[in-house]
C-alpha cells in the first residue's frame, strides 16, 4: 500500500470513527456507556421479571439488553442509530449467545414502534426526554416502567429514585 492510499484510508476510517462518537448526539445523546453497577441497579429498579420485554432507548454496546437477557432472562430490544455501534452489538450478542433474547434495530428511537415494551431504559439528556414524552406516554400500556439514567420526565409520577446514582423510575398510568 502506497502512502496516499494509507493516508486516504487513515482519513476515512478517522472520518467514520468521529462520525459515530458524535452522530448519536446530534439525534438524542451523546454515547457514554453506562457503568455496569448503575445497569444492574436500574435493572432491580425496575423488578425486570422473566420474559419481560426490554427495551433500550439507543442502547449503545448492549450492555443493559445484555445484563436483562442474562440475569433477569427478559426480551430485550435496543434501538440504536450509531451504524457502528450497531454492528458492534450485534457481534456482541452473536458471539455471548443471546440471539434468541435480544433483538437489535438500526434507526431512530422516535421512529419506533415502542408499544410493545414492559420496561424502557433511557439514558439521554434532558431536551430528548422533554421530546420524548409524549411518544412514550401515547404508546406504552399502564404498567410500563420507565427507568432513566441521570435526567428526569417532569409530568410523570415518580415512583422510585436513587439519587446516590441519579436514577428515576417511572410507572406509565392511564386515566
Amino acid at each position: 500500500m502506497d502512502y496516499l492510499t494509507a493516508t486516504l484510508l487513515f482519513v476515512i476510517i478517522t472520518t467514520l470513527l468521529l462520525l459515530s462518537i458524535q452522530w448519536p448526539g446530534l439525534t438524542g445523546a451523546p454515547w457514554w456507556p453506562t457503568p455496569q453497577k448503575k445497569v444492574l441497579r436500574m435493572l432491580e429498579m425496575a423488578n425486570v421479571q422473566a420474559d419481560e420485554v426490554v427495551y433500550d432507548l439507543g442502547c449503545g454496546d448492549g450492555r443493559v439488553l445484555i445484563a436483562a437477557a442474562r440475569r433477569f432472562q427478559a426480551r430485550s430490544v435496543g434501538i440504536e442509530i450509531d451504524p457502528l455501534r450497531f454492528v458492534l452489538v450485534q457481534i456482541l450478542i452473536t458471539i455471548l449467545g443471546l440471539r434468541k433474547r435480544i433483538t437489535v434495530k438500526l434507526g431512530n428511537f422516535f421512529e419506533q414502534d415502542l408499544s410493545q415494551a414492559d420496561i424502557v431504559f433511557t439514558y439521554l439528556l434532558q431536551n430528548t426526554n422533554n421530546k420524548l414524552f409524549n411518544k412514550l406516554d401515547g404508546e406504552l400500556h399502564p404498567g410500563t416502567r420507565v427507568v432513566s439514567h441521570n435526567y428526569s420526565y417532569p409530568g410523570w409520577r415518580l415512583i422510585d429514585e436513587d439519587e446516590t446514582l441519579g436514577l428515576y423510575l417511572y410507572e406509565v398510568v392511564k386515566p
